[in-house]
């Protein structure tokens, strides 16, 4: 078992600790979307007036676009080695990073919580508990897998995707012998604030990864191609969640109000009756499972980012990981119980609110790490607030806030709506404002700032003060050393 419990949390990953190949990222990521949140996603463009074919392609080019925002995370995994949020103490200083990382907590209590709604189902049937029972039981479950770690998270992605693609196409043959895909794809009425909609759920979906998708491509070996991650991420993400997001959309369109409030029982009552709906439920519970523990996972890794940058913490113990899961699963399925009576217009405020949130953290890490650092940062002083990154960089948490501020006036959800919704025809153009703006402006204000970014990628602290030959300053790198800071040039 203890080759099996992960020992890193947020310090970096020994280069003599890493493994795999990025095909991993491929499996795991379309394990993490073949499931029933992304089928309700889809489904949400439809209940909320899209055509179902226009759904479809605006979910499609959410996806793409999300995506590719998504998987340029990912690519820093292997670079760096470190937890994405770790990384961006570089842009935001190492105490500085909690603004962004506050907002990405919530996010994954929220995931959590919506999550466990829709598989608590599926396990309130497979056990005949109810519902309740089954949120319960559900939480627990996920909480001891994300206690596990990187090698269980892999391992159930991998199993996940074989199995949850056997059970979509069955679905989906399913829902075409009942519904005519012709006929549900007849409508091609086109309105642009619903398709705008449709790309903007899709987009949001991708895009709440970004904060986490580094720490599952951490593990691989410093040399791994960054195209290579990049794609294997960007094709499983992209075909899993956009598979989901199909299927969700024509079950809408073929259900209609039958649908809504019921999502776990229409789609298992499309496979059939006894041991067939049985299975479908074990595979929206498997499919939730997968997706529960990234978000877990993520959400304790961003616990310790945030308390360790104010008490310069680098390692954690067993217990003080089991105590920050347990923390996630506790507050996590405490909203799941309260809300899920109104899951489906929560859910997409939800969305569109992480939207808000991210898209500005998303266009500051990203300029900062290949444009401005260009993939050059000093792993040591990430952790260091008297470093070179320093505790507090304003400069970042400026155009973090300018980056959510200029979203308000587009921002259309159940709760407000912004002033320039109306004259856009009531499309939400909010998530482009996000990811423009602070791009343009932190590029601009950050381009000229470079005297804290070392010449190359720094892996290791140096020796504390030991004399070189003749005691005239300190000792000369290894070739071991030297050998490592050449490779991460």
């Amino acid at each position: 078992m203890a080759g099996v419990v992960e020992r890193r949390s947020i310090d970096v990953v020994p280069d003599a600790e890493r493994h795999g190949r990025a095909f991993s990222q491929f499996t795991l990521w379309l394990g993490a979307n073949l499931q029933i949140t992304a089928v309700v996603t889809g489904a949400l463009a439809v209940v909320f007036g899209a055509p179902a074919f226009w759904a479809v392609f605006g979910l499609l080019l959410g996806n793409l676009l999300g995506g590719a925002v998504m998987a340029l995370h990912s690519a820093q995994g292997p670079r760096l080695g470190l937890p994405q949020m770790i990384s961006s103490r570089a842009q935001f200083g190492v105490r500085g990073a909690v603004v962004p990382l506050a907002l990405v907590i919530v996010m994954y209590i929220g995931f959590f919580a919506s999550g466990s709604v829709l598989a608590g189902q599926a396990v309130g049937e497979l056990t005949h508990l109810g519902d309740t029972p089954g949120i319960v039981l559900f939480a627990l479950v996920t909480a001891v897998a994300a206690a596990v770690g990187y090698r269980v998270i892999h391992a159930l992605g991998r199993v996940a995707s074989l199995v949850c693609a056997l059970a979509f196409v069955y679905l989906g043959f399913r829902l075409l012998e009942r519904a005519d895909l012709a006929e549900l794809l007849a409508e091609r009425a086109f309105s642009f604030p619903v398709f705008l909609l449709a790309v903007s759920l899709s987009a949001s979906w991708q895009l709440a990864f970004g904060p986490y998708v580094a720490d599952y491509s951490r593990y691989l070996p410093r040399s791994t191609s960054a195209r290579a991650t990049f794609w294997w991420t960007l094709g499983g993400s992209v075909l899993g969640s956009q598979w989901s997001m199909t299927f969700g959309a024509l079950a809408a369109a073929a259900a209609g109000p039958a649908f809504v409030g019921h999502e776990v029982g229409y789609v298992v009552g499309l496979g059939g009756a006894g041991l067939m709906a049985s299975f479908l439920y074990f595979v929206i519970a498997l499919g939730k499972l997968t997706i529960n523990v990234l978000n877990t996972y993520g959400g304790f890794m961003s616990m310790v980012t945030g308390v360790s940058g104010f008490r310069g913490q680098r390692e954690l113990g067993p217990r003080a990981r089991a105590g920050y899961i347990a923390a996630i699963m506790v507050v996590g399925t405490a909203v799941a119980l309260a809300g899920k009576d109104s899951f489906l217009t929560s859910f997409k405020d939800f969305l569109l609110f992480l939207l808000t949130a991210f898209t500005p953290w998303s266009a500051i890490n990203l300029v900062d790490y290949y444009l401005v650092a260009k993939e050059r940062y000093d792993l040591p002083a990430l952790s260091d607030p008297q470093g070179r990154y320093g505790a507090w960089r304003w400069r970042a948490l400026t155009v973090y806030a300018v980056g959510l501020a200029a979203q308000f006036p587009f921002l259309a959800t159940h709760f407000y709506t912004g002033p320039l919704v109306d004259p856009l025809g009531g499309a939400d153009i909010s998530w482009l404002v996000g990811l423009a703006v602070p791009a343009v402006l932190y590029w601009l204000l950050a381009r000229g700032d470079t005297a804290h970014i070392p010449e190359r990628t720094i892996l290791t602290a140096p020796p504390a003060t030991p004399p070189g030959p003749r005691g005239t300053g300190p000792a000369v790198a290894t070739g071991t050393e030297r050998a490592a800071e050449a490779e991460a040039r």
